[in-house]
């Protein structure tokens, strides 16, 4: 018998017969503010699942499916969720630095404020979400960030290299430091060395992502 208990009351949230949470159908599940730190969870059903709050560093998320979860304020530092299905989930101020998110899907995900300091989202899926947090030093080569708002974003340090942010929102994004190299920007023009394909460089030329205003 495995037993969830709350972080703080150590109240009983959950029972499972068995002896290990992975791959576990626990869709809607109400967890908030759990006590799964290095929990094993890998190719675990939460889809719609409660975790707001819940503690969750360094647990092993991998393949899980947690489409339209509720991660507000949930903390993932160090966690894996690589190959995870986030589509539609909520993780609104969320802790994830040093997390692992290799080719997920976070389609439609809203990360407002969440921090995501030196995360690794190399070819995931961020398309159409709501990215307005801290990327600072996140590696997010080959990432499909299309159509995703960063307005206000922290991506200084980032790697962004052959990253996709065709028709992304940057309005007040912090990009200093960033790698750019191979990026696809906002009006689909792929870049080298920091200059669009077909502009030259010039001392007189602004910042690189100020070509997308000329386009």
């Amino acid at each position: 018998m495995l037993e969830i208990k709350h972080k703080k009351t150590r109240a009983v949230l959950k029972e499972f017969d068995g002896d290990t949470l992975e791959g576990l159908r626990m869709s809607g599940a109400q967890l908030r503010g759990a006590d799964l730190s290095g929990a094993n969870l890998a190719g675990a059903d939460l889809v719609s699942a409660d975790l707001r709050d819940a503690d969750l560093q360094n647990a092993s998320l991998a393949g899980a499916l947690l489409n339209g979860a509720y991660l507000n304020g949930a903390n993932l530092v160090r966690a894996d969720l690589s190959g995870a299905n986030l589509t539609d989930a909520i993780l609104h101020h969320a802790e994830l630095a040093e997390a692992t998110l290799t080719k997920a899907n976070l389609r439609y995900a809203q990360l407002q404020e969440a921090i995501l300091v030196n995360a690794d989202l190399s070819g995931a899926d961020l398309s159409m979400a709501d990215l307005r947090a801290d990327f600072h030093g996140a590696k997010l080569t080959r990432a499909d960030l299309r159509a995703a708002d960063l307005s206000g974003a922290n991506l200084r340090g980032a790697d962004l290299q052959e990253a996709n942010l065709t028709g992304a929102k940057l309005q007040g994004t912090q990009m200093a430091g960033a790698k750019t190299y191979g990026m696809v920007d906002v009006a689909g023009h792929r870049l080298f060395y920091g200059v669009p394909r077909g502009k030259k460089a010039t001392r007189s030329l602004r910042p690189w992502w100020k070509f997308w205003a000329q386009a």
